[in-house]
């Protein structure tokens, strides 16, 4: 016998999580499924943290959403009963002329965000476990901090679950039909029908979506834990996040929040992860590389060599951007996806916006600039 609900979504990380919440939130009878566990490791939404700014370098349209989403954190938080962001600040550095510094600057002005300029003593005095390269500009962000990712995960789905929502775990999706009305899911387990299904499927998007020619390239991302030498780096001492445009790459992090390490990383770069469902999870020392050098630059009272490392994954489309929108050939099919590395902030009001697609057919929030017509998202 089939199942039929208001609502399906596929893939119930970071994204799917949120937008099963928000469709239960408004009464939805709503379905989840999911091939891994809740807040799995198999994905993009783990690691122990995110970063969560809104002076927004890659686009100023991004502020809007972003604002949108704090309010929804703090909501969610409230709801769940447990602390889920921490305010620490984030401090953005590289060449004045750069994406990160530059970019803040606009999204800043533009939207009325505070940030400071700091000078090298600025630095020096209050954030003494960085050295700042010669020539850099650093701009401190106060209303920036970091998400406890898996947390936030498991919060939207036991929100979701108390409020009616059911969850299939560990149950793979074969196929999916819509005839414009009505959409059947199949799965290894059974077959189940809605009136609208939402994919926020991660790596396993394009799988899922093969009648489309968008490109989604598959990044494999390690991250990385080093051994604290002081208390400098200690979230308690006041240390903040970071993100620093360097030569030979853009590297990020957070402060000690486990008495002992902290966790950076490499956004930029990344071998392809041709195969998302058997990613080699081993720590590859080239990889650790210019983490390894822009520890020694930047962070000297590192440890250099990590003491653990995870790997999670980018799906990455080809301006960096999200999709946000309706299947162009199926209206009550709404898509998620190509979130490049940057996007788990934005899962709460993100989840809310796929949510208002799939029930209302629109949105009154500002996400035209990630709409799947636009230039450049389709393979020639």
């Amino acid at each position: 016998m089939t199942e039929t609900y208001d609502a399906i979504v596929i893939g119930v990380g970071g994204f799917g999580s949120s937008a099963l919440y928000h469709l239960a939130k408004r009464g939805m009878r709503v379905l989840g499924i999911e091939q891994f566990g809740i807040a799995h490791d198999r994905g993009s939404s783990h690691g122990d943290t995110r970063i969560i700014r809104k002076a927004y370098f890659e686009h100023p349209d991004y502020v809007p959403l972003l604002q949108r989403g704090y309010d929804l954190w703090a909501e969610l938080e409230e709801e769940f009963g447990q602390q889920l962001y921490c305010e620490c600040g984030l401090l953005l550095s590289g060449s004045p002329e750069g994406e990160a510094v530059g970019g803040a600057k606009i999204a800043a002005a533009t939207h009325n965000i505070p940030i400071e300029q700091l000078d090298l003593r600025d630095v020096q005095d209050r954030f003494p476990g960085f050295e700042i390269p010669e020539g850099f500009s650093v701009v401190f962000e106060p209303e920036a901090g970091f998400l406890k990712v898996e947390d936030c995960v498991t919060a939207h789905i036991e929100q979701a679950c108390a409020m009616g929502a059911e969850l299939k775990t560990r149950e793979t999706v074969q196929s999916w039909e819509s005839d414009g009305t009505t959409v059947r899911v199949r799965t290894d387990r059974g077959e189940y029908e809605a009136a609208s299904l939402i994919v926020t499927a991660g790596a396993w998007t394009s799988q899922l979506l093969t009648d489309l020619n968008v490109k989604l390239e598959v990044l494999r991302k390690p991250l990385f834990w080093h051994e604290i030498t002081s208390n400098n780096f200690r979230v308690e001492q006041g240390l903040p996040g970071w993100y620093f445009e360097m030569p030979e790459g853009d590297f990020y992090g957070f402060p000690c929040i486990d008495n002992s390490t902290l966790k950076l990383a490499e956004h930029s770069g990344g071998l392809p992860a041709t195969d998302p469902m058997n990613l080699n999870r081993e720590y590859f020392p080239e990889e650790h590389a210019n983490v390894q050098k822009f520890v020694g630059e930047v962070l000297p009272e590192l440890k250099p060599q990590p003491q653990r490392h995870a790997l999670c994954m980018y799906t990455v489309t080809a301006d960096r951007h999200f999709i946000i929108d309706r299947h162009p050939e199926h209206s009550n099919v709404i898509i998620g996806a190509g979130f490049s590395g940057h996007g788990f902030k934005f899962s709460s009001v993100l989840g809310e916006t796929l949510a208002d697609l799939a029930v209302d057919g629109t949105t009154k929030k500002p996400i035209e600039f990630l709409s799947i017509n636009r230039d450049g998202l389709y393979q020639s």
